[in-house]
């Protein structure tokens, strides 16, 4: 701890004096004389904050888009994402009599990715065997108890992939990539026999898990491309003889497909895997912070060094910013830093995500990265020590949190005079590989605190 003048935050308290003054005066003007000993005095504390890198097991897994593919940092080690998906069957789709197999694709449509747009790398893809569970699932789920091990298809590909259509947007266009995995005619032929049957499972989704439970995608080439999948499709593809179908009453022969999609109304699941032990160890000058599911910073606020202040006088204003690093110029890529900031109690972390908190800047706050400065600045959060001083009955207690990356929505409404606001509907585990670098030095890691006492 050490103890600085800061003032900035002493003319803001200054200026609260000041307002409050005012107050007084025009409330009881002419009848008020403050006593000496009731003057209000203010004082100015910084309190060195100590962080270290943490390794997250496991995040919640479900998903609405996933994403899949290898990526290899020099520093910040492999990030390695694969996703497995059941598919919603269209209600009243069926194969016509005398229906014969022509094609079954999946095809995989993305409009981003993070890497190497060109490096070369091979998906394949895997039958389940067994239903995906029915309750909550993690990233670390063991796949091989789900999967059949041998490869249904494989495809090679590249971020910037040369298979693409453009779609025309109210803005522009946009060009959607796609990655078409050819696989066997016997998988199409298994689902034509089945619905040939009395009690067929292809009726609903329901009734459909229980025949194919669904394909898991995974990488198994390449380590330079993430790719941020959009949409993932299966098509069986037939042709049948319309007996007498023709203007003329002659038979056609013509063509169908059944879809399937991996839409929200099934389970979409992402597995990551990381190897991040050169992160977790010890390092005097940085942490680190690594999505998906990768590592966390953690900050130990050392509150029992200004117990005696916190005990005697009122905390105004505590000033908590986090400066990251910027990577090296040397020429490589590199990943963004996460675009926003949890910070939240260590305690708290598992029941936030699961119950769906918002955060409420009383014992958990975000916020997001400011490119121009390099850093996350958390603002005023005394109001988390003062939550934590009254729920320990005025005992100081040091507090452990965690810095945790995520993503956030927000719904924007428009006032009648035009202006715009937005509110924050929901803030979920980051799913996109981002790495961020925290700087440990203590002109970085700090709380500045303004008290003050009548």
């Amino acid at each position: 701890m050490k103890l600085n003048h800061l003032y900035k935050y002493l003319i803001i308290a200054i200026s609260t004096i000041v307002l409050i003054s005012c107050n007084d005066v025009l409330s009881d003007l002419g009848t008020t004389i403050q006593p000496v000993g009731d003057k209000l005095s203010v004082g100015a504390d910084t309190l060195t904050l100590s962080a270290r890198t943490v390794q997250v097991d496991a995040i919640n897994a479900k998903t609405d888009r996933p994403v899949l593919g290898e990526y290899l940092d020099p520093i910040f080690g492999t990030i390695k994402s694969n996703y497995v998906g059941e598919f919603y069957f269209p209600a009243g789709k069926t194969f016509p009599a005398g229906s014969v197999i022509d094609t079954v694709e999946l095809k995989l449509s993305y409009l981003t990715w993070t890497g190497d747009s060109l490096a070369p790398m091979e998906l394949s893809v895997y039958r389940l065997t067994k239903q995906l569970p029915s309750k909550k699932a993690m990233t670390n789920l063991n796949i091989t108890d789900y999967i059949n091990p041998t490869p249904l298809g494989k495809q090679l590909f590249r971020g910037k992939n040369t298979t693409f259509y453009t779609q025309e947007t109210g803005t522009g266009s946009t060009d959607i990539y796609e990655i078409t995995v050819k696989l066997p005619l016997s998988l199409g032929e298994e689902f034509l026999a089945e619905s040939q049957k009395p009690d067929s499972k292809l009726k609903d989704t329901e009734s459909l898990k229980e025949f194919f439970p669904g394909l898991y995608m995974t990488t198994t080439y390449g380590n330079s491309t993430i790719i941020n999948v959009e949409m993932t499709s299966l098509y069986i593809d037939f042709h049948y003889n319309d007996v007498g179908g023709s203007s003329t009453g002659q038979d056609t022969i013509r063509k169908g497909s059944i879809p399937m999609y991996i839409t929200p109304e099934v389970t979409q699941l992402n597995t990551i895997a990381n190897k991040n032990a050169d992160l977790l160890k010890p390092n005097p000058s940085i942490t680190y912070i690594k999505s998906p599911a990768g590592v966390n910073t953690e900050i130990t606020f050392p509150l029992t060094q200004v117990a005696s202040q916190l005990e005697s006088q009122a905390l105004n204003l505590a000033s908590f910013k986090v400066q990251a690093i910027p990577p090296a110029d040397d020429g490589l890529f590199r990943l963004d830093p996460a675009p926003y900031l949890l910070l939240i109690n260590k305690d708290s972390l598992s029941s936030f995500f699961e119950k769906k908190t918002l955060p409420n800047n009383v014992t958990s706050f975000y916020t997001s990265f400011d490119a121009t400065t390099y850093s996350y600045n958390f603002g005023n959060i005394s109001a988390m020590i003062n939550h934590y001083k009254e729920k320990n009955n005025g005992n100081i207690t040091d507090l452990t949190y965690l810095l945790v990356p995520v993503t956030v929505t927000q719904q924007t409404s428009q006032s009648y005079y035009g202006s715009q606001t937005s509110t924050l509907t929901g803030v979920y585990n980051l799913m996109t590989p981002t790495t961020t670098t925290i700087s440990k030095d203590p002109d970085d890691l700090k709380l500045e605190m303004i008290f003050s006492k009548f």
